[in-house]
Order: structure tokens, then C-alpha cells, then sequence
């Protein structure tokens, strides 16, 4: 006797034995057990996730006659008459199969249309089944849509396709249409392990698992990767059997460099590369595995209680590993297999180019990014230089003292005359208080920290007062330099507190050297320090997702590199009062409102607005 493969042994043969497409059976039960009948079906999706399967139920259950030969239309076919057994051995006469790969001509459409004509010999309705239907010439669908909008009433059109975008929309329009999905790796394991238990065989759950996710959601395909498994390995389904036909990465062998990435360990990365490429395993499917990997420690950092699955092992190894390593880490390297796949073909060596691939995280770790350098500084225009001559005719404002102590604002020009003498500078007045600032922070890339723009400890000198130049008009749309005012992410009013003083002048510091960023820099801006018990350091937030492990354990070491000693921050959740971020803003809130101030007390100001009706443009006054 021949032997019968899985994926033809086990072909549903019923409704109820379908999996992984529930959604189609439910629509088509309800249809039957009301016999509200369309004439043409159209089943989508891709190779092995059933179309053809449900084409040959669809025509038992319109053809049943019962096993006592009195059975009418049914969702549940008996598959012993006469009806069932035939289609199911592919020999019943009133249900033909065309394969439109290899008859897409109008000549083979129109010879299967001729038979439409004639009533059933046997069954109660002509099921006709084109597979693969989009590879018809434009010619054959044309010819079929006549008889496809409006066949005779004992004729059933059933079309499969893989590409619907294929298929001319005036055949779309004359079918119901349902899409069968690709299968979990869940749903082909639980149905692998239905297999084999009646298969009386045994085999390893890893190795169901890995057959399942090699199968890439066509049930068919994990059916005879399991037929090849079984030969593979003489009847016996073992894990390390399973990887090496597959040729997939050994788990242990992704999760070490997944474990060196993250510590930086450049020489174990390469040494890992190396065993894989003795071993043959393809750089492709590494990085496909890692890329798996890293998006159950994405969840499992995120949404921690959708990611726990009690049967699979690696569980224990992948929550540690999720959190030893930051969240942007890891996006950033999930990112990185993902766009290297496509960079492995244009290497000459696929394992050179899985090197680089996986270095590429090394180079630009996000705490690495971090040093990099600041954009250059751009000097202000020396504001001392006497003004140009200004040629006869020309349209020039005066400035005012605000532009001077560091704030622009749009207003509208005055004319003066050509022969204007020039203005002498005037004496310094006593600066306001929010002068006192470093002038060359202003000047940084948008990227600039708040640090620059804070008042430090020392004020710098004043500056020599210039003498008055011309201010141009500036156009809303000029870009500029402005200070990026912090925000408290609370309502809660700042209550000053002698540790908020401490804590302000500690990460002011570690902000000045750029030793944190993301969300340790936001962990440190927006927590109070509480109290400090010697080493042991209470710090109280307001928002669960800023009290992340990672974030506090990477806090701690820069605290500790910065000479704190080896600082144990313990965060609680409640009403911050006294953060960084919320005595930032108060300052720059003050700054802000002592410019407004100043411009509209600005005598030249005043004299413009008086005398030509000039206005300041309103929010047109910005800290730079």
C-alpha cells in the first residue's frame, strides 16, 4: 500500500473539522442551515490555508444525500453516501475542478461552460471549482461573466485565488468574497499535536514549534515539513533534528547575542557569527530569529501581561533579558534585522554582511549617541559694531533695548528719514534680572538642553551695552533660535524643598555633560528627591511608565560615575512638588514675562506704537 501524505491523510473533511478559519466557516453554516445560497463564491488567501478544502465541503454539503439516502442541502455532510465518497476521491461527475494555470485560455472556459447547460447527472447542483482563477486571459473572463452573473439555478461557481488583485472587478462584483487568513503558529502546533498523537508518534514541543513558525501560516506546509521531519529524523521529532533540517538558529546561540549587544561585547558577537557559519546556518534566518525574539522582548517591556506563555522555555530567558536591556535598545536592533535582510544579498559574504549588521547596533547604541558632538555654535553678530550708513531713501527701524538683552519680537517699520545722523551709544542701564544669562546658549541647535538657557551659579558679566542699529523686519516665517521652556507634568504648584535644590544642581550637572538622555534624562527631570539615607536615595514620580528598571538602574551608574558613590534610587508613585523640570519652568516662565515687560515698557516701543501705529505681533516675543 502507498503511503498517503500528512497533508492528504489529514485534508478536512467537514466544517467542523476545519481550523484556523472560523470566521468562513461560520459565514458558510449559516448560509446552508438557511439555504440562502449565492451562485458564485470566491475564496482568497494564500497557498495551504484551505481554498480548495473548502471548495470540496461547500460541494458535499450542497450534493449530501444522507447515509440513509434521504439527506436534503446540509452544513454537516455524512461523508459515506454515495455524493461524499466521490467528491472526496475526486470522481463525482457533477463536480469538476479546473486548474486555470495550465487552462487560462478561452478555450478551456468555454468547453467547461458548455457543460452548464445540462442538469446534474447525479447530485443536486454542478459545483464548478477554478483554482487559481487570476491566471485566466482577459479574453476567458469575458467570456464567463454571461454565465457568472446569471447561471442556471442548479449551476455553482466556486473561484480560488491567490492574488485577488488580479481578478477583473466585474467578477469580484458577481461573487461573495471571503478571505481565508494565514494560520497562528499557535493554531498549526495545537493541530500538529493532534497529528501525531494519531499518528501514535512522539515529538518534542520545541520542535513542533519551530516547524510551526517555519510553515509561515499554510497548515499544508507544516504538514509536510512534519513528513520530511519524520523521515529526517527516523519517526523520531526531536529539537536539534528539527533545527538542523531547517536550518534554523539554535535559541541558545540568538539569546547570547542578544546578551553581548547589550553589554557591548563586540569580540563575543563576532565569535558567534563565526560558530554559526561552522555550523552553516543561514545569516537570514538569524537575523529572522532575532527579529522574532526581540518583538516578544518588546511586548514583554511594554505589555508585560501579553507576553507570557507558560509552555515555551525561553520565557524565563527572555524576560531577563528584557530587562537588562532598554526599550530603545531594543527597538533600535529589531529595526536593524529587519533592514539587513535585505542588505544580505549585496555582500559577498552573507556572514560579513550578518557581522556588520549586528555591530551596526555597537556603533549607534543610544547611549552612545549621546556623546556625539553638538552642532557648532554659532557666534552672535558683535552687537558693539556702529551701523552701516544707511543709502538715501531706505526703510530703516530702530531698535529697541530688548533686542539687546536677548529677545526678538516682529514689529512694524517705521520710515525715517535718509539723512538720519547716526545715534550715539547710551549709557548702560541697570540689566533686568533674566539677562544674566550664558548668551551663547541661545545660539545652539534646536537640540540644545535646558540646561543652557537655566541660570547657572555665576552669572556671566554684562555685556557692553551697543550702540543702537537698524532692526530689520522679520517675516513670521524666519526661523530662529528659541528656549525650550520645560514643562511639569503635573498641576500640582512648585513647594521648594532643601532635596529639590539638591537634586536641581545634581541633574543640571550630569545634563551639562550629556550623560543622560531619553528616558533617564526624563526619569531625572521629572522625579523630587525625597530623602537621602547615606547611599539609599528616595525618589517619588508621578507616572508609572517613567519608573522603568532599565532607567533607574542606568541612572544610578551615572550618578555613581559622577562621584556620588553607589547610589540605590528606590522610586514610589505619588504627587511630585519639587522636581527639575518644575523649578526650570518656573524660571523660564519668569524670564519670559519680565521680556514682555520690558518690550512693551521699551520708550522706542512706545513712540513707534504711538506714532505710526505700530503693534507687536502677538506670541511674537521669544527667549533666544
Amino acid at each position: 500500500m502507498s503511503y498517503l501524505v500528512l497533508a492528504r491523510k489529514y485534508r478536512p473533511r467537514n466544517f467542523t473539522e476545519m481550523v484556523g478559519q472560523e470566521h468562513v466557516v461560520q459565514a458558510l453554516t449559516n448560509a446552508l442551515v438557511q439555504q440562502r445560497l449565492h451562485h458564485a463564491y470566491l475564496f482568497t488567501g494564500t497557498r495551504g490555508v484551505g481554498k480548495t478544502t473548502v471548495s470540496r465541503i461547500l460541494a458535499k454539503s450542497l450534493n449530501c444525500q444522507g447515509a440513509d439516502g434521504q439527506g436534503g442541502i446540509t452544513a454537516e455532510p455524512c461523508g459515506v453516501c454515495q455524493a461524499c465518497r466521490d467528491i472526496d476521491a475526486g470522481r463525482f461527475v457533477d463536480y469538476t475542478e479546473l486548474d486555470a494555470a495550465s487552462n487560462r485560455g478561452v478555450d478551456e472556459v468555454q468547453s467547461l461552460l458548455e457543460q452548464a447547460v445540462y442538469k446534474p447527472v447525479q447530485g443536486r447542483f454542478k459545483v464548478f471549482m477554478i483554482d487559481e482563477v487570476h491566471m485566466l486571459t482577459n479574453t476567458a473572463f469575458n467570456a464567463m461573466l454571461k454565465t457568472l452573473e446569471e447561471p442556471p439555478e442548479y449551476l455553482k461557481f466556486v473561484l480560488a485565488t491567490t492574488d485577488p488583485q488580479k481578478v477583473p472587478v466585474t467578477v469580484l462584483s458577481r461573487c461573495l468574497q471571503f478571505n481565508l487568513r494565514p494560520m497562528a503558529p499557535e493554531t498549526v502546533f495545537e493541530h500538529l499535536t493532534q497529528v501525531l498523537s494519531a499518528e501514535q508518534l512522539v515529538a518534542e514541543p520545541q520542535a513542533l514549534r519551530l516547524l510551526a513558525r517555519a510553515a509561515r501560516g499554510s497548515m499544508r506546509d507544516a504538514l509536510s515539513l512534519t513528513d520530511q521531519a519524520i523521515a529526517f529524523g527516523n519517526g523520531h521529532l526531536k529539537e536539534a533534528g528539527v533545527r538542523q533540517m531547517l536550518g534554523s538558529v539554535d535559541r541558545s546561540h540568538v539569546m547570547q547575542m542578544l546578551r553581548a549587544l547589550s553589554e557591548g561585547d563586540g569580540s563575543t558577537v563576532v565569535a558567534q557569527v563565526n560558530e554559526l557559519r561552522l555550523q552553516g546556518v543561514s545569516a537570514a534566518t538569524t537575523l529572522e530569529d532575532m527579529a522574532m525574539v526581540l518583538q516578544r522582548m518588546a511586548v514583554m517591556q511594554l505589555v508585560p501581561s501579553m507576553a507570557q506563555d507558560g509552555d515555551d522555555p525561553d520565557t524565563q530567558g527572555l524576560a531577563a533579558l528584557a530587562q537588562a536591556m532598554p526599550a530603545e535598545e531594543t527597538q533600535l536592533l529589531y529595526s536593524l534585522c529587519l533592514h539587513g535582510r535585505t542588505e544580505l544579498g549585496l555582500a559577498p559574504d552573507e556572514y560579513a554582511a550578518l557581522t556588520m549588521v549586528l555591530l551596526r547596533l555597537l556603533a549607534f547604541k543610544p547611549q552612545a549617541a549621546t556623546a556625539e558632538k553638538k552642532s557648532p555654535r554659532i557666534s552672535p553678530e558683535p552687537l558693539s559694531r556702529p551701523p552701516a550708513q544707511a543709502p538715501a531713501g531706505a526703510t530703516a527701524t530702530q531698535p529697541t533695548s530688548a533686542t539687546q538683552a536677548g529677545t526678538a519680537t516682529q514689529i512694524t517699520a517705521a520710515t525715517q528719514p535718509a539723512t538720519a545722523p547716526k545715534v550715539q551709544p547710551v549709557s548702560q542701564p541697570e540689566p533686568p534680572p533674566w539677562e544674566a544669562l550664558p548668551v551663547d546658549g541661545a545660539w545652539d541647535a534646536p537640540e540644545m538642553s535646558m540646561v543652557d538657557e537655566m541660570p547657572m551659579d555665576v552669572p556671566p558679566p554684562p555685556l557692553a551695552r551697543p550702540a543702537l542699529r537698524s532692526l530689520p523686519v522679520r517675516e513670521s516665517s524666519e526661523p530662529s533660535a528659541r528656549v525650550d521652556v520645560p514643562r511639569a507634568n503635573s498641576g500640582a504648584p512648585l513647594q521648594e524643598t532643601p532635596e529639590g535644590e539638591v537634586w536641581l544642581g545634581i541633574v543640571k550637572a550630569l545634563m551639562a555633560q550629556d550623560v543622560i538622555t531619553a528616558l533617564v534624562r526624563e526619569l531625572a527631570l521629572q522625579s523630587q528627591l525625597v530623602a537621602r539615607d547615606g547611599l539609599q536615595w528616595q525618589l517619588r514620580v508621578e507616572r508609572e511608565t517613567l519608573n522603568h528598571p532599565a532607567s533607574r538602574e542606568r541612572l544610578q551608574a551615572v550618578l555613581m560615575d559622577a562621584g556620588h558613590g553607589e547610589v540605590k534610587l528606590h522610586i514610589e508613585i505619588g504627587t511630585v512638588t519639587d522636581s527639575p523640570a518644575k523649578r526650570l519652568a518656573v524660571l523660564a516662565a519668569a524670564k519670559m514675562e519680565a521680556a514682555q515687560e520690558l518690550i512693551q515698557n521699551d520708550p522706542l516701543v512706545q513712540a513707534m506704537v504711538r506714532d505710526f501705529a505700530a503693534k507687536i505681533v502677538p506670541g511674537s516675543i521669544q527667549l533666544i
